[in-house]
């Protein structure tokens, strides 16, 4: 790895730390502040739906500031969007947590590119590793994040306000960060390249699928993996339990991006997504065979596994949707609908697991993992289906 795509891999990093802390704390004072319990996940859904309204105006400022700026940008709305979140929940004020979680999207959205961007710091037949190999920085977030919401919960008067102050100095250490990487120049288009309408490049099969891997595979990670604290203290498991499966979960999200890259390379990335699908299957049927901290731990870390291998495989296959200067347009377009698909999932996480439990929020989940597979076994079956987008 070069030591540009380290610092990248640092900073994806520093972004589930923030991720995962709130994943592991926003449902939590989300149920305790909430007017009403299916409301729990608000703060959760708030993060991602911030995300997708912000992905098409960080396209713009990507194409107008460029990678580093751009990322710099999202970093200090990171660290102003945290603090508010501090002062939410040191006030108790459910409505301004939502809020400031949403404005928290923007960086969400924009870090949500830093996959991309490290295929611009390698020649390309290294793609693969390289979102594999930043992708992987993640585990730095597995660890420290539940670890640190454990840590800093009581740090100050109100439960958890201190997680989400120590949020901006995870932000203000991943601004520092970014202020050493040097990108390319994004190419644009321009009267020779002038880059085709979405419309016509969304139309392509690759990308139908390669989205649909995307936003379907994230979502059911989201509404199973936002809704696990909450299951968890109804089951009367602890908080440091809850923090434990997290970790795990996280892992399993990360880990395996050490070699994905290279069974991509190897077998195909429809391959490695099949086996992504399988093992969201896996997460099912564990869930659902009980309730105790293993049975969690086991799910969750199949969960990770999978999205991983459905994310990278679906994030690989996309890049051959769309031409350099359609980049920015492109990837916005993929983010949107991954994000609102994990908003309508962070919705859904918080009404079926405070009205219908553990068990009917993992039946639900069958649905979107066989739509996956069907999406998959189409593309497999069509001429030509892994072609370059002319």
């Amino acid at each position: 790895m070069n030591f540009q795509l380290l610092l990248l891999a640092l900073c994806q990093g520093f972004l589930l730390t923030n991720n995962v802390t709130f994943i592991a704390i926003n449902g939590l004072v989300g149920l305790s502040l909430a007017p009403v319990p299916w409301m729990a996940t608000l703060p959760v859904a708030g993060y991602v739906a911030g995300g997708s309204l912000c992905a098409s105006l960080v396209a713009r400022h990507q194409r107008a500031y460029g990678r580093r700026r751009a990322f710099q940008l999202g970093l200090l709305v990171a660290m102003a969007s945290t603090a508010l979140c501090a002062y939410a929940a040191s006030s108790h004020n459910f409505w301004l947590l939502v809020a400031a979680t949403m404005v928290a999207g923007y960086y969400n959205a924009n870090a949500a590119l830093y996959r991309f961007a490290a295929t611009e710091l390698v020649e390309p037949a290294f793609k693969e590793r390289a979102i594999s190999w930043v992708l992987a920085g993640g585990i730095l977030g597995a660890v420290v994040g539940p670890n640190l919401a454990s840590a800093t919960r009581d740090a100050l008067p109100v439960a958890f306000a201190g997680a989400y102050a120590s949020l901006v100095g995870i932000a203000a250490l991943s601004l520092l960060t970014m202020s050493f990487i040097r990108f390319p120049p994004l190419p644009l288009p321009n009267a020779a390249h002038p880059g085709r309408p979405l419309r016509e490049i969304a139309r392509q099969p690759v990308f139908i699928v390669a989205v649909m891997a995307c936003a379907l595979g994230y979502g059911v990670m989201n509404l199973l993996m936002a809704a696990t604290p909450i299951a968890m203290a109804q089951c009367a498991h602890p908080f440091s339990s809850a923090a434990l499966v997290l970790e795990w979960h996280v892992l399993g999200m990360f880990v395996p991006s050490f070699f994905t890259g290279s069974l991509i390379r190897r077998f195909g990335a429809l391959p490695v997504m099949a086996v992504g699908v399988l093992l969201n299957a896996l997460c099912i049927a564990v869930a659902l065979s009980g309730v105790d901290l293993m049975q969690f731990l086991v799910a969750l870390f199949a969960l990770g596994v999978g999205w991983n291998f459905l994310y990278i495989g679906g994030t690989t296959l996309f890049t051959q949707a769309y031409r350099p200067e359609e980049k920015t347009t492109a990837q916005a377009a993929m983010d949107t609908v991954v994000m609102a698909t994990m908003t309508l999932t962070s919705l859904g996480s918080g009404a079926l697991i405070t009205t219908q439990g553990w068990t009917w929020l993992n039946l639900g989940s069958i649905v979107p993992v066989l739509l996956i597979a069907a999406a998959l076994g189409w593309l497999a079956l069509r001429p030509r289906a892994g072609a370059v987008a002319p």
